[in-house]
């Protein structure tokens, strides 16, 4: 399985299972989910808080470190797909969709290569 190969809904599918096999469902609703994303976010952050972007890099190009970074990563993305599979939401609708309100808000002629593009603050 990777990324190249693999649909989203096969994700949905993979976690659904995982889900249904453990019957977790009274547990998956939208509050205890997103909560719970934040939780896992929050534990991808504690491992570059107080690096330098360099250090971030190198902390996420180490073979130690990287396991448990993707770990947290692979949670987030568990808990995404969660939230999807509970309020019927198309992933791949919803980011094209947002992707284009981003567009329209941050259009590349004014924010190519700034990090405080229009629209913001």
């Amino acid at each position: 399985m990777n990324d190249e190969l693999t649909t989203v809904n096969e994700l949905r599918n993979l976690l659904r299972r995982f889900v249904d096999e453990r019957d977790w469902q009274p547990f998956h609703n939208p509050k205890n989910l997103a909560m719970s994303l934040s939780i896992e976010a929050s534990e991808l952050m504690e491992h570059f808080q107080w690096l330098t972007p360099e250090e971030a890099s190198q902390a996420a190009s180490d073979p130690g470190q990287r396991e448990a970074i993707c770990d947290e990563i692979a949670d987030c993305l568990a808990y995404i797909l969660a939230i999807a599979n509970t309020i019927d939401v198309d992933l791949s609708s919803e980011l094209r969709r947002k992707m284009k309100k981003n567009a329209a808000k941050y259009p590349v002629e004014s924010s190519r290569g700034r990090s405080d593009p229009p629209g913001k603050g």
